[in-house]
């Protein structure tokens, strides 16, 4: 009986492993390292590019999926604390590897105020690090770089809170910007 139920066991765990794929991407670009270059769209069909923020800080978070739960919730908290963050300084741009019409509609239906960049090749998040597959499904983890005015990583979150995220990139942005006066 023992046997069977060890065997009923390995089979199991064996037929669940493409369910719980490991990510297939490449390692996140080091703190000090340049950010990866992407041109993107956002959620009104406008063209993005890291480039044009160079001289800025920007905070780029990827999120898994339009309209659900915790990328509600990390949207939202973004769009109520986009006043902060401007004012400390720096410029919100969220990206998922869902569409632009996607974008378009969690947009308007949250009042996003910032672009959502629709990363549909997956190739930013690849090259981010952040493609990770699941049951099935390929989207970017819940990470958030923060990017500083000479194009370097200069912070990176993994497997963030979607409630707590914005108030830490508050917070290191203070750090951070005084580290570099």
């Amino acid at each position: 009986m023992k046997f069977l139920l060890r065997f009923l066991a390995l089979g199991v765990a064996f037929t669940a492993l493409p369910l719980f794929a490991a990510d297939d991407v490449a390692t996140p670009p080091a703190v000090g390292n340049s950010a990866p270059g992407f041109r993107l769209q956002d959620q009104n069909g406008k063209w993005h590019t890291l480039d044009e923020y160079a001289g800025k800080w920007v905070v780029l978070y990827f999120y898994p999926k339009d309209g659900t739960p915790g990328c509600t919730k990390e949207v939202c908290k973004y769009r109520d604390e986009i006043e902060k963050v401007r004012a400390a300084g720096a410029e919100v741009l969220g990206v998922s590897v869902d569409d632009v019409e996607s974008h378009e509609k969690f947009a308007k239906e949250h009042n996003v105020p910032f672009p959502l960049l629709a990363d549909s090749t997956k190739s930013t998040a690849k090259a981010y690090g952040v493609l990770t597959s699941k049951f099935g499904f390929t989207f970017a983890r819940r990470d958030t770089f923060v990017i500083d005015p000479q194009g370097k990583v200069a912070k990176y979150y993994q497997d963030v809170d979607p409630e707590k995220n914005v108030e830490q990139v508050l917070q290191d942005l203070t750090t951070l910007k005084a580290a570099a006066s």
